[in-house]
C-alpha cells in the first residue's frame, strides 16, 4: 500500500527538484548562460546528466520486464554503446567544439544551406516531441495505477514540476536535477535488489536460481539480422543508433557545448557510457530477481493473469516496505521528469537558434523569450503524452518507427556535412543543399519499405527481414548513398 510516509517521501523529492531549479537560476544573465550554462559546467555533472537523459522511465520499468519474460541478451547493446563513444569522441565532439556553433543543426547552414538546417531542426523537433510524449505517458500510466489517481493528472503533475524548474534554471537546472534524479533512480534499483535478495536467501542463492532459469544469458553470437537479440544486431546495428543519438541529438550536443573544452566533453561522454552499462546491469538483475522472487523461490503469490509488464509495479506496491515504496515512485517520477526537462530545454534552444537566430549575449529580452519557449514546448509535450494515451496500437513499435525515421537521416546529414568536401570537393562539384534534402526524403522512404507505418497500419513491403536496431542504419545508409549518386549525376550533366 502507498502510505502517508510514502507520500511524504514523494512530496519531498518533488519539492527538492523545484528548489534546485530555483537555486541554480541565480546565475542566468543571458541566453548563453540559460542554454549552455556559460560553457563551464563540470564534466562529471554533464556525464551523469547525459545518462539520466538517456535511460528514461522505460528503462526503470521496461528492462526488468524484458528480463522477467526473456533474458539479458540486450546487454550486448553495451558493445554498440562502446563503439558509439569512440566514434562520437573522435568524429563529432571535436567538430562541434571547433566550429563555433551553439546548435547541432547550425552546422548544416554552414555546409549546405539554410533550408537544410531548418529541415533538420523540424525533423528533430517532431521526433523529440513524439518521443517525449511516449516517455511521459508510459511512466504516468504506472504512477496512476500505483497512486490510484487519474492518468491525465499523473501526466500533468509530473510534467508541471519539470517545466517549472526548467523554466527557472535552464540547462543548469536540467543538469543538476538530472544528477539528483540519477542518484534516486539508481539508488532505487539498488534498494529493490537488496530487498529481493534478502527475501530469497542472499545474492548467491538469487544468482544461482536466476542462472538455473536461464535469465542470466547475455551472449548470442548469431548473425541473424531479423533477431534484435544477436551480436550483429545488438553490437553493430545498435551502434549506429547510439551514434545517431549521441552525435546528432541536440540534447547531447548542448551538453557537450556546456563543458569547458573537448577533453571535458569527451570525459562526460565516456562517463555516461560507464554509468549506462551499470544501469543496464542493475535493472536487468532486478528483472531476474523478480522472476526468482515470484517464480522460483515463491516468496509471494502473483495475481492470476498479471502480465510481465505489470510485475514490477505490483512488487513496488505490495513487496516493498513503507518509505522505500515512496522512493521508488519518486525514481519513476525522476526518470520521467528528466526526459521532459531535457527535451523542452533543447527544443527551446533549437527554436531560438535554428528558427529565430539568437544572439548568445542577449540579455533579459532573450531570457524571457527562451523561458516562453520552455513553457510552449512543455505544454506540447503534455499534449503528445495525452495523445499517446488515446492510441490503441503498440507504443513501442510507433516509437521505434519514428526513431529510425528521423535519427537515421539526421546521422546521414551529419556525415555528409563532415566529409562532403573530401568526397565532392569544393566549388561547382560541392554537395548541393537540395540534393541533401532529396537524399533525406529517400532515406525516410526506405523505412516505409522495410517497416511500414505502424501508426496507420501500413504493412511493410520487405517486412520481417530486419529487426528494429537496423532501422536507423538503413535510413542513414540510403540517405548517404542517394546523396552521392544524385550529386554525381548532376555534376555529370553539368560538364
Amino acid at each position: 500500500m502507498f502510505t502517508l510516509f510514502d507520500w511524504i517521501v514523494l512530496a519531498a523529492y518533488l519539492l527538492l527538484s523545484v528548489f534546485i531549479g530555483l537555486w541554480v537560476s541565480r546565475g542566468n544573465k543571458n541566453l548563453k548562460e540559460y542554454m549552455l550554462g556559460g560553457g563551464s559546467i563540470p564534466w562529471v555533472a554533464v556525464g551523469i546528466s547525459l545518462i539520466a537523459t538517456s535511460v528514461s522511465a522505460t528503462t526503470f520499468l521496461g528492462a526488468p520486464a524484458d528480463v522477467y519474460g526473456d533474458n539479458m541478451t540486450f546487454l550486448m547493446f553495451q558493445i554498440g554503446a562502446l563503439i558509439s563513444i569512440v566514434v562520437v569522441g573522435i568524429v563529432f565532439i571535436p567538430r562541434f567544439r571547433s566550429s563555433g556553433i551553439n546548435s547541432a543543426y547550425e552546422l548544416f547552414e554552414v555546409r549546405f544551406s539554410k533550408p537544410v538546417r531548418r529541415l533538420a531542426a523540424i525533423f528533430y523537433c517532431l521526433h523529440l516531441l513524439l518521443r517525449t510524449g511516449i516517455l511521459l505517458f508510459a511512466p504516468s500510466l504506472v504512477l496512476a495505477q500505483i497512486l490510484h489517481i487519474d492518468l491525465k493528472l499523473a501526466i500533468v503533475v509530473s510534467a508541471a514540476v519539470a517545466i517549472f524548474y526548467t523554466w527557472f534554471g535552464g540547462i543548469k537546472a536540467v543538469i543538476w536535477t538530472d544528477v539528483m534524479q540519477f542518484c534516486v533512480f539508481f539508488g532505487g534499483g539498488v534498494l529493490v535488489l537488496l530487498v529481493i535478495a534478502n527475501s530469497v536467501g542472499g545474492f548467491g542463492e538469487m544468482a544461482a536460481l536466476a542462472s538455473e532459469a536461464g535469465k542470466t544469458k547475455w551472449w548470442d553470437a548469431s548473425f541473424d539480422i531479423s533477431n534484435a537479440r544477436t551480436l550483429v544486431s545488438a553490437g553493430f546495428a545498435y551502434a549506429i543508433l547510439e551514434i545517431a543519438i549521441r552525435g546528432c541529438d541536440q540534447q547531447f550536443v548542448q551538453r557537450y557545448l556546456s563543458c569547458k573544452d573537448v577533453k571535458a566533453a569527451n570525459r562526460s561522454s565516456v562517463l555516461s557510457m560507464v554509468l549506462g552499462c551499470a544501469v543496464s546491469i542493475l535493472f536487468y538483475w532486478v528483472g531476474a530477481a523478480l522472476y526468482v522472487y515470484y517464480q522460483k523461490a515463491h516468496a509471494a503469490p502473483l495475481p492470476e493473469g498479471l502480465g510481465q509488464n505489470d510485475v514490477f509495479p505490483y512488487f513496488i506496491v505490495h513487496g516493498l516496505p513503507a518509505g522505500i515504496t515512496g522512493l521508488i515512485v519518486a525514481a519513476i517520477c525522476a526518470a520521467a521528469m528528466s526526459s521532459l526537462s531535457s527535451a523542452i530545454n533543447s527544443l527551446g534552444n533549437t527554436s531560438e537558434r535554428d528558427f529565430l537566430g539568437w544572439d548568445e549575449n542577449e540579455g533579459i529580452g532573450g531570457l524571457k523569450r527562451a523561458k516562453i519557449w520552455t513553457v510552449v514546448w512543455g505544454v506540447l509535450g503534455i499534449f503528445f503524452a495525452l495523445f499517446a494515451a488515446t492510441q490503441q496500437g503498440s507504443l513501442l513499435k510507433n516509437a521505434l518507427f519514428f526513431t529510425g525515421l528521423f535519427t537515421g537521416p539526421l546521422l546521414g546529414m551529419f556525415l555528409l556535412a563532415f566529409f562532403a568536401d573530401k568526397l565532392f570537393g569544393t566549388g561547382a562539384k560541392k554537395l548541393r543543399g537540395w540534393v541533401v534534402i532529396v537524399a533525406v526524403l529517400c532515406g525516410m522512404a526506405s523505412l516505409v519499405l522495410v517497416q511500414g507505418i505502424p501508426a496507420f497500419g501500413v504493412p511493410a513491403v520487405l517486412g520481417g527481414i530486419f529487426s528494429w536496431p537496423w532501422m536507423p542504419f538503413i535510413s542513414m545508409t540510403t540517405t548517404v548513398v542517394v546523396a552521392l549518386l544524385v550529386n554525381a549525376v548532376v555534376n555529370l550533366f553539368k560538364k
